[in-house]
């Protein structure tokens, strides 16, 4: 069956809050243009997941009157506390400037992107929930020219179903790649136009996120808590944070830079670990868990951002990595990123200028994003040398520096850091006890998580030798504890099974398998998590 096609103006990849917020800025500028937005998750917002902690600075600029259109911004930030956890102890430190957060709001991104996906539609953008981008289309001359949702109804051997439906072209004059973090069509543009030529690589923290509903008397309203140190080593870069929303919910969640060494370390166990140290346990005890969660988020900042623009289309948001990684937010980034690519794209089509809207990245670096990257550029590659060496190099830069120091550290790929499993001691991690700390399956069940069984396994190896030959012999394994889905188990044989019906499109194995053996690609559309609140 061929497929059929549509076409637009402007096919807007990911349904986040770059995506919408270009689709938004489009439409305000020249209410005429076709936009349409894929959405790979069975709604805007089902996977979506961030801390967060809002700063309105972009949101702002875009919808000005928002209070007046009842965005879901309902609990301002109140007390910022910054601890230092020993095993028994938490020691509070001052908290660092980046992450003083008066003026901002503890949100559900998910929510938030859903009200933005209505703004939208309220404008007449197209928005396609549940269709996966799967391809890149090109013209003849090697521009862009749209995207190909994925074929429905193909079996595990690879053949039609009964329930076969051919997946749909969308052509547009300008394609906007959205995607965020690790975007699997962004990865393919990065080789074919070469975009990532003068930039570093991209690293990534991974970040596992959980959602309670704690005792009224232990909740307080725009509490906002950051740690660093245990259970962590002082050589591997992470830290916790818990935010106390509306109605008795406290969002906990563990982020770590995915350039660890150790490769006995699970992400997984250490946020569970966390959620246990005497300082953390009180604020769960006679609480409930109720959505959990996990992604990757882009943290090389600055130098690792790439070419942002080819023929035929541009990149936005966190698959660009517009990630302020001392703020811990990214989603004003995105949004400011979206906003100016908006008004370039307009600006190429009205003009008939050409197809690379180039005025895109020329435009961005006269704005606030630009100078707010530049000025914190050097952070997170300072704790590469340890956390108390990065604590101090961070302070230095920050009140004497101010960011204008003449030097811009260099960045390695996260998978060139994991070392040998012989080099490295095992970590006995504590058997979860079901109250406050949890196993991986238990997790992924409140996640929502679904992919229809009878189709072919998204999660991909280049070389299925490598898992055992590799993978298990040199670093035993280590995809069965970066994955915090419980993906990638080792069974008799030895072999490598893929329980990809687990997977709630992290990416982690994408980035952090120490051969890059694993690619990561979309599932059909409407697969994965179904985060609520999150």
């Amino acid at each position: 069956m061929e497929r059929e096609a549509m076409e637009f103006d402007v096919v807007i990849v990911g349904g986040g809050p770059s995506g919408l917020s270009a689709s938004i800025r489009l439409k305000q500028l020249n209410p005429e243009l076709s936009v349409c937005v894929l959405e790979k998750g069975s709604e805007v917002g089902a996977h979506i997941l961030s801390g967060a902690v809002f700063e309105t600075r972009a949101l702002d600029e875009l919808l000005p009157d928002w209070r007046d259109r009842d965005a879901p911004l309902n609990c301002p930030a109140q007390d910022d506390a910054f601890l230092f956890l020993t095993e028994s102890k938490a020691i509070r430190l001052p908290t660092p400037p980046q992450m003083n957060n008066h003026g901002n709001y503890i949100i559900s991104l998910g929510n938030v992107c859903r009200w933005l996906a209505g703004q939208a539609e309220e404008l007449g953008v197209e928005i396609y929930p549940g269709f996966a981008a799967s391809e890149v289309l090109y013209h003849d001359d090697g521009s862009v020219k749209g995207v190909a949702t994925g074929d429905m109804g193909i079996g595990k051997d690879g053949e039609p179903t009964a329930n076969y439906t051919p997946g749909m072209e969308l052509h547009a004059r300008q394609t906007i790649f959205a995607e965020g973090c690790r975007g699997s069509l962004t990865k393919t543009l990065f080789e074919r136009f070469d975009l990532r030529k003068d930039c570093d690589p991209q690293t990534y923290g991974i970040g596992i996120k959980e959602l309670w509903e704690i005792d009224p008397a232990k909740h307080s309203q725009g509490k906002i808590v950051h740690t660093v140190g245990w259970p962590l080593d002082s050589q591997t870069y992470g830290g916790s944070f818990l935010y106390h929303l509306e109605d008795n919910q406290v969002v906990v969640g563990f982020v770590i830079g995915l350039d660890y060494q150790n490769p006995h370390l699970s992400p997984f166990d250490e946020f569970q670990r966390f959620k246990t140290h005497p300082a953390i346990r009180s604020t769960f005890e006679g609480g409930r868990r109720i959505a959990y969660g996990a992604r990757a988020i882009s943290e090389g900042g600055l130098q690792s951002i790439p070419e942002l623009t080819f023929p035929g289309g541009l990149l936005i948001g966190d698959t660009a990595g517009f990630l302020n990684v001392p703020k811990i937010k990214g989603s004003h980034t995105a949004m400011k990123s979206a906003m100016v690519a908006a008004e370039a794209v307009a600006a190429l089509l009205s003009e008939n200028s050409g197809n690379q809207a180039h005025a895109y990245p020329r435009e961005l670096k006269k704005t606030w994003l630009w100078s707010e990257l530049h000025q914190v550029r050097n952070i997170r590659p300072s704790f590469h040398k340890g956390l108390w060496l990065g604590i101090a190099y961070s302070a230095l830069e920050t009140y004497l520096f101010r960011g204008k120091m003449p030097w811009t550290f260099k960045i390695h790929a996260d998978h060139e850091g994991l070392g040998k499993a012989k080099d490295f001691a095992k970590i006995a991690y504590p058997k979860p006890d079901g109250v406050i700390s949890f196993d991986k399956l238990s997790s992924v069940f409140i996640s929502n998580t679904n992919h229809e069984e009878n189709q072919p396994a998204h999660l991909k190896l280049k070389d299925e030798s490598v898992a055992i030959d590799v993978n298990l012999a040199l670093y035993d394994a280590p995809e069965q504890r970066y994955c915090p889905a419980g993906v990638y188990e080792i069974v008799d044989g030895p072999a490598l099974r893929i329980n990809a019906q687990n997977c709630v499109h992290c990416k982690t194995c994408d980035i952090k398998d120490p051969t890059q053996n694993i690619t990561w690609t979309v599932p059909e559309g409407g697969g994965g998590p179904n985060y609520p609140n999150m």
